[in-house]
């Protein structure tokens, strides 16, 4: 188990370095996970570093494309492997984070779990939660892109 200090330092590394990622780069690109089982529940996590339950995702690295990063952000934060390729809901601003801030979210019905779960610091919780009951705190985003998927809501521009 690591110690609390070394997780403490991480945890301000990973801020410091999320800050100047945001001063630094002209637009950054993202990409979100949303996997739904065949019981109508959706896969959710919380995250060490900010507030809410979101879907599973991350930043497009350079030299990656949108399918790479996807599988990657799925396999870190979920420990999931997409069965067949996601198909693409949209693109939104997320002009809380940033004005140059974008995500791409996927839909993902087939997959199946990764072997060997291991424990990862930056997900304080993870798990599938029924549409009509998602836990407290999950994000107004989180819940719009939902209801388009789920309940055929128009998408909007933002997140």
């Amino acid at each position: 188990m690591p110690e609390p200090r070394t997780s403490l330092l991480k945890l301000a590394f990973r801020r410091l370095r999320f800050g100047y990622w945001r001063l630094t780069r002209g637009m950054t690109l993202g990409v979100r996970a949303v996997v739904l089982d065949d019981g109508a529940r959706v896969f959710l996590v919380r995250h060490t570093y900010m507030r809410g339950w979101h879907f599973p995702g991350g930043g497009v690295e350079a030299g990656e494309s949108l399918a790479e990063a996807l599988e990657r952000e799925l396999g870190e934060e979920a420990h999931l492997a997409a069965d067949e390729a996601p198909l693409l809901h949209g693109v939104f601003r997320q002009a809380q984070a940033s004005v140059r801030d974008h995500v791409a979210v996927f839909v993902i019905r087939k997959f199946h779990a990764l072997e060997g779960e291991k424990r990862d610091w930056e997900i304080a919780e993870r798990g599938f939660f029924p549409l009509d009951a998602l836990p407290e705190g999950t994000t107004d985003g989180t819940r719009a892109r939902l209801a388009e998927i789920a309940d055929g809501v128009a998408p909007g521009a933002d997140w």
